[in-house]
């Protein structure tokens, strides 16, 4: 890790007390109030390309959140949408994960940009959205699978569901985050520790997840064991640790005192309250804590190159069964657009994955983060992880 990472990693979300932050769309739903575009970055005013729909508007005010992190944006790359072929036709979309209210409003938001295009969305969960096209196999009415989840999307393609993207769609995302081009990501979340700045300092955080167990904060932690999230970075670190020192890990875990919680937003809350020093969650629960209480004590920190660091991300498939190959792979373009990273970077807090668009809150770029080399696919294999938490008796 370097000095300048690891000055910066633990300070993320000090700015943001004072900002009064107001106006997110959690990754449970999509709150429709627009921001108004104060920074001077441009909306989408290029002169559209040759069978671009010019009958609508694709301004980023249209896209961008609302509130303090929402404000102050640096200038926005990456591909407009007014640069992409128009959208025309109608697709089936099965929705798979927790954001389906924020993923139906994007949809809403391209079917007004273009009147002739229509995304039928049907809400699952991840896992549920992946069996159900499973069953179905080559009768499948989706044409397209977008999921918060990489390990279903990366089972539907096991199966061999799924169309291989065209590299103009996957190039401008990293390649670790489209695995042979069979999905790709569309926006990304890191694992994170959530501490409690009036308990902790930042030299009291191990940079290695595997040394918690042994230190000083380990019984003054919270996670929330049965959350999905949660049980990928368990799968990750079974599969890079091996399984006999996951179960070490998670044992010690519990005989050092680690406190459940139902999610990982509850366990974030816990530790701006004061009832833990330090958690398990995901990156983006923190700043919506902070959104709710400005003033909370709490901050980010990331450990480096283990499972604690893991970056897992949601992401799109075409479906090879369907008729509509082309005006599905043209709009997972659009989800890699620069207006909808902008939407998923100002609503869901994610981290983009196009590097012309930066996260918000004073995070660091994905390419500074430090996860381990992991294939992503291999959070599909979910069993033997339920099994393992089962035996230690964390399930």
């Amino acid at each position: 890790m370097t000095e300048e990472f690891s000055k910066r990693r633990r300070r993320l979300l000090g700015t943001l007390a004072g900002a009064g932050l107001v106006g997110i769309a959690g990754c449970s739903g999509g709150d429709d109030t627009t921001g108004t575009e104060t920074d001077g970055t441009p909306g989408v005013t290029d002169t559209p390309t040759e069978g671009a729909d010019t009958s609508g508007s694709a301004e980023f005010s249209e896209f961008r959140g609302s509130g303090a992190l929402a404000e102050g944006r640096s200038e926005i790359g990456g591909t407009r949408i007014s640069e992409l072929p128009a959208l025309s036709g109608e697709l089936t979309v099965y929705l798979g994960g927790g954001e389906g209210g924020l993923y139906r409003d994007l949809l809403t938001k391209l079917e007004n940009i273009y009147p002739d295009f229509t995304a039928t969305p049907r809400p699952y969960g991840t896992s549920e959205g992946a069996n159900t096209i499973i069953t179905e196999g080559s009768s499948t009415p989706a044409d397209v699978f977008w999921s918060v989840d990489a390990g279903s999307l990366a089972a539907v393609a096991a199966e061999g569901l799924t169309s291989t993207l065209p590299d103009e769609v996957t190039d401008p995302v990293p390649e670790q985050f489209h695995p042979d081009g069979d999905w790709v990501g569309t926006a990304g979340r890191a694992r994170a520790i959530p501490y409690n700045t009036e308990a902790l300092d930042e030299s009291d955080v191990p940079d290695d997840v595997m040394s918690l167990p042994d230190s000083d904060v380990a019984g003054q932690m919270g996670w929330a064991p049965t959350y999905g999230a949660f049980q990928a970075f368990v799968t990750a670190m079974r599969i890079t640790e091996g399984e006999e020192a996951t179960r070490q890990w998670l044992q010690s875990m519990v005989d050092a005192g680690v406190t459940e919680y139902d999610n990982e937003f509850f366990v974030s809350n816990a530790v701006a309250d004061g009832e833990l020093q330090a958690g398990f969650a995901n990156h983006y629960y923190a700043l919506r804590v902070q959104e709710a209480r400005p003033e909370a004590p709490i901050d980010l920190a990331f450990t480096s190159g283990d499972a604690g660091a893991l970056i897992n991300v949601a992401g799109a498939a075409v479906l090879e069964p369907s008729p509509q190959q082309e005006l599905a792979q043209n709009f997972v373009r659009h989800l890699l657009s620069a207006e909808a990273q902008e939407f998923f970077a100002t609503r869901a807090y994610a981290y983009p994955m196009i590097p012309g668009v930066p996260p918000v809150g004073g995070l660091p770029p994905i390419d500074e983060l430090e996860p381990p080399e992991f294939d992503l696919a291999r959070l599909s294999e979910i069993g033997p992880t339920v099994d393992l938490m089962r035996e230690v008796g964390v399930l």
